[in-house]
Order: C-alpha cells, then structure tokens, then sequence
C-alpha cells in the first residue's frame, strides 16, 4: 500500500521521484484515469488519451509507464512528446480527447507530477475524478480483458503556435526587444514557435534575447518558478544592461508568466490581469471577467470601467475555470500569474499574457514605455504574498480578527479571512499542505500598506 497524502493534491499527482512518484504509480494512475472517465471506445467514450511531457529528464519513463496503464485497459494513447502544459491543453480542446502533462511546474528538479484533463482542457481535481482515481489506485485497478490501446506520435508544435498567433495579433506590432528568461524549462521550447519563426509563422518584428533556453529538467541557472524574487534577477539585469522594452519569465511548464518592465521592475500580476482584461472586453463586450479575491482592487474597477461584468472567486485554477463556465467569462486572471482564456478552452496560458503584454505594448507609439503603459492600471500598494510558518493557525487568524476588529468596516470569512478598514484590505489564507498563513495586503499608499503588513505579521509570528 502506499501513502498517497502527499502525492495525490488538490489539482494534481505531484512528488519526488522516484521515491514518492514511480513507473508503478504512474502505470496505476493512467490504468485508473480510463477507468474513472469511461475512456474505452467500447464504453461509448473518445477511445484515446493525449500524453504530454516537459523537460525533467523523468519524464519519458514516467510517461511509458503511464500509456501502457492506459494501453492495458483498451484505450488508444497520442504521444505529443515535449510540451508545455498549455501545449497539452491546445492538445486536449482541439482533438476533444482527456489528456495527461506530466510536469511538476515550478517545483525543483527532483519533482515530477501529473496534471489531468478531461475531453476540452477540463480539470480532474480532487471533485471532479481524481479522487476517485485515487481510490481505484489504492484498490488496485481491475484488469480489463479486452484488445489492448495503440499508441501513435503526433506533433502539434506548429499548430499550436498557429491558434495562439490567431488569438492574438502581433502583425502590426512595432519592433520590440524582448528578453526571455525560460529557466531552462518549457518556454525554450514554445517562445521560438510562437514567437519566432520555428512553426513557418510570418515573422514578427521582435528581436528576442534568450536567456537560459537550453532544456534542462536539472535547472542548472536558477530555478524555472519566477514568483519566487531571486528568480528573476538575471532578467531584470539582462532587461536593465540591454535597454530591452520588456522581459518575459516562464515558469518550468510555462503556463505561467510574469513580465518586467524597461526598467527591471516587476509587473504586477493585478496590473497584467487588469489590461488583459481591458483588451479583451473590447473584443467581447459586456461580457464578465474573473478574478481572484486576492487581486488588487484595481481589477474590478477596471472590468467595470470598460464595461465588463467583475466575478470575484476563490483562490485556485478549479474554481476560476468552474467559475468561467458558469458565467460564460471571456477572460480569468490569478494573482499567481495565471491567466485563463475562454477562446483557450477557459485553460490558463502563459503564453497568451506573454502575447497580451507584447501586443498593448506594440501597438502604441514609438518611446512609450510599458512602465507608463501600465501606470493607470497600478492604483494602489500591494504587498505581494507572504508566507509565514505558524504553530497554530486557527489560533493566529483569531488574534488577528481581534486586533483589527475595532478598525474594520467588513470581515469576510470567504477563502480565509478578508478584513477590510478605510483604505486598506488584507486576506490571510491557510496553506492546504502546511502550517502557513499567507498574508495579501493592499492599500492606497506604501505607507499605509507596510503599517497594516507589519502589524500582521506581528500578530502571525507571535504564537510561533
């Protein structure tokens, strides 16, 4: 029997291999994944699984192991080989077939995982099959006595970089100079298929410099996760010494991205979210947009400003998607860099932003700078998310209640705890899988927001 707390997550399998995740586990949850969805073409379902891989040199095995689970229950398997996981949504939406990435993102190169997606790019989560799946793993998955899968290659680069290029217009851009810092992870593999002329793609008037494209899962430059400071240095130094216009950072699976400015500074993701958004609703007015509850105040101002409908959702991509689907959303972003489209099957792609950003920036007029591009949409103090290590969380998040409660016009208690007072807001959430607290603060100036962050990180340290 094995342990599966600390593999199976939220969204995902994810662990270290091959002590945690192993050609046996895979081989179980890809026999259980055709089980669970009722993939079988003789049980009236699409008959074959997308498989996907990024860069850790795990992979391949990983992925072997899983087609011949699913190959062994009767199911057909595509084989897309390297991609990012945005690739493999592309993959899953346009065949219209259930998918696997095995990827473990931003994590450090020991990790592997598997990220699952029904027909169209839909989540497998915990409520919607993958605990299921894990249940059948620990029963042990029945033998299906049936004609064995096939399994074939395709390769979907190009046609990936087509509908991306399609979604987003780059045509009449002016010439840009674009630093791209891909962390030796999947970016490498994409940006010259979208970006460049890798896929036979008109070219575009961008002169790239690449940093750090060579794929390699051992991360020898810096780790692939740029929401972490110390990632983003060597861009932020490329971007400053090169007077570049902006700079891209890909995490390992790329489906997130975080942009620099032309001045080495990091844009916010509420910024990115708040002018993707803008851009979009003039595509599709009227229509509604999601955010997260840890956004800047600025989003929804801004949705509502271009005449858009703000829908505020908890953390996490699950709920965003669900969300999208529910009110027919053309446009989702997360403070975490994630950003969802529904032109993409509502799947999140670092891409896209990537593509929106060069875009809102291209199409002004030469010596506008994409500092003072975003300056309107950057309307308050955030502190970005801090994580802080509790020895109690119930006990930290009351004693934080009871300082502030004098002070604050509302308390929710909606995805943690949201406390709002005049000028400020702050929301502290419990990590799923540790005893964190992460703290998100706002407020109308730099000032005010350093007050509120530190007296709550006062309150969250002093029962440590």
């Amino acid at each position: 029997m094995r342990d599966l707390d600390s593999i199976i997550k939220a969204y995902d399998v994810r662990g270290v291999y091959p002590e945690q995740l192993d050609e046996d586990l895979a081989h179980d949850v890809g026999a259980a994944f055709v089980q669970v969805l009722g993939i079988r073409a003789v049980d009236g379902g699409p008959g074959a699984v997308v498989i996907g891989h990024d860069m850790r040199p795990s992979g391949p095995d990983l992925v072997a192991s899983f087609a011949e689970g699913v190959r062994e229950q009767g199911c057909d398997v595509i084989l897309i080989g390297l991609a990012s996981t945005d690739g493999l949504y592309f993959a899953s939406g346009s065949l219209g077939l259930p998918g696997a990435m095995f990827t473990a993102s931003h994590n450090p190169a020991q990790y592997n995982g598997i990220k699952l997606c029904r027909a169209g790019a839909a989540p497998v989560g915990q409520d919607t099959g993958l605990r299921d799946i894990r249940r059948l793993v620990e029963a042990g998955v029945p033998a299906y006595d049936g004609p064995l899968g096939e399994v074939r290659d395709q390769d979907l680069l190009v046609d990936y970089g087509r509908f991306l290029r399609g979604l987003v217009d780059l045509s009449g851009i002016r010439p840009l100079r674009v630093v791209v810092d891909a962390g030796n992870g999947m970016g490498g593999f994409t940006v010259p298929a979208v970006l460049g002329d890798a896929a036979g793609l008109p070219a575009l008037p961008l002169s790239i410099d690449a940093l750090y494209f060579e794929l390699d899962g051992t991360f020898p430059n810096h780790e692939a996760n740029p929401i972490e400071p110390e990632n983003l240095r060597d861009l932020q130094a490329r971007v400053r010494a090169t007077g570049a216009d902006i700079g891209l950072a890909f995490d390992g699976d790329a489906d997130r991205c975080f942009v620099v400015d032309e001045r080495g500074e990091l844009v916010n993701p509420s910024t990115l979210t708040a002018l993707i958004a803008e851009r979009e609703l003039a595509k599709h007015p009227g229509s509604a947009v999601i955010h997260n509850l840890i956004t800047s105040k600025a989003v929804p101002e801004v949705i509502s400003e271009n005449g858009g409908t703000p829908v505020r959702t908890r953390v996490g991509h699950s709920f965003i998607k669900q969300t999208m689907a529910d009110t027919g959303a053309v446009f989702g972003g997360e403070h975490s860099g994630h950003f969802y489209f529904r032109d993409f099957w509502r799947a999140d792609s670092g891409m896209l932003a990537a593509m929106h950003a060069l875009a809102a920036l291209g199409e002004t007029s030469d010596g506008t700078t994409l500092s003072s591009l975003l300056a309107s949409y950057a309307r308050y103090a955030m502190s970005g998310e801090i994580n802080t290590q509790v020895a109690d969380v119930p006990a930290a998040t009351e004693r934080i209640r009871s300082a502030f409660a004098d002070r604050a016009i509302d308390v929710e208690d909606f995805d943690g705890m949201t406390v709002t007072g005049q000028g400020w807001w702050f929301n502290v959430r419990p990590s799923n899988t540790e005893p964190l607290l992460r703290l998100n603060v706002e407020a109308d100036d730099p000032v005010r927001m350093a007050q509120v962050r530190d007296e709550v990180l006062g309150l969250m340290r002093a029962g440590a």
